[in-house]
């Protein structure tokens, strides 16, 4: 376990506490966690996983800027749920994106795993978009992601990124609870 996981693994704890309560000041947690975690991916061959990293820090950067200028009491900000074409379109892109990245590193990379490491990504993105977005349906997919990840870091012997993913699990159902019990309070 290096240095940077553990320095991951504890702002990673941060950012989500920050985004259950729908804190704008999640963004900056996150964009240190991932640089953290990137660097900690790489060295474990798990290229899906370190370039998700990057893409992870761009557009925290842009949900940090989208959240920053949403309609909200002090810094929270309003949160609620896609239509049924929108899960359904949002489905589809995940699916196409996770299944081309997986057969590109196949082919031409050494990767670990590169389906696993794929859908994750992928399906890691979708979430990523959703979240700043403020869409509930977020959580559901990092609930879904956080079960793969912790079979996929336990498999590359990531230890620590699986317990980091295992409490993420468990704050993932609370920020899905949480956010749910948010959009019902809110005025239609």
């Amino acid at each position: 376990m290096s240095p940077l996981e553990v320095a991951g693994t504890v702002l990673g704890f941060v950012n989500i506490v920050l985004l259950i309560r729908r804190s704008v000041w999640n963004f900056p947690a996150a964009m240190a966690m991932v640089t953290c975690i990137g660097i900690v991916l790489f060295e474990a061959r798990l290229y899906a996983e370190a370039g998700l990293q990057v893409f992870f820090f761009v557009v925290n950067a842009w949900g940090w800027w989208l959240w920053s200028h949403a309609s909200g009491a002090g810094d929270t900000v309003p949160v609620r749920w896609l239509g049924w074409r929108a899960r359904l379109a949002w489905g589809a892109a995940t699916a196409a994106v996770s299944l081309s990245l997986g057969l590109t590193l196949s082919r031409w990379t050494d990767a670990a795993l590169p389906m696993a490491d794929s859908a994750i990504a992928g399906t890691s993105v979708a979430a990523q978009f959703l979240l700043s977005f403020r869409r509930i349906e977020n959580w559901v997919l990092w609930i879904a992601i956080d079960v793969a990840s912790i079979a996929l870091y336990l498999a590359r012997d990531l230890q620590l990124l699986a317990v980091l993913y295992a409490a993420f699990l468990i704050l993932s159902v609370v920020g899905f609870r949480e956010w749910a019990r948010a959009a019902r309070r809110a005025p239609a």
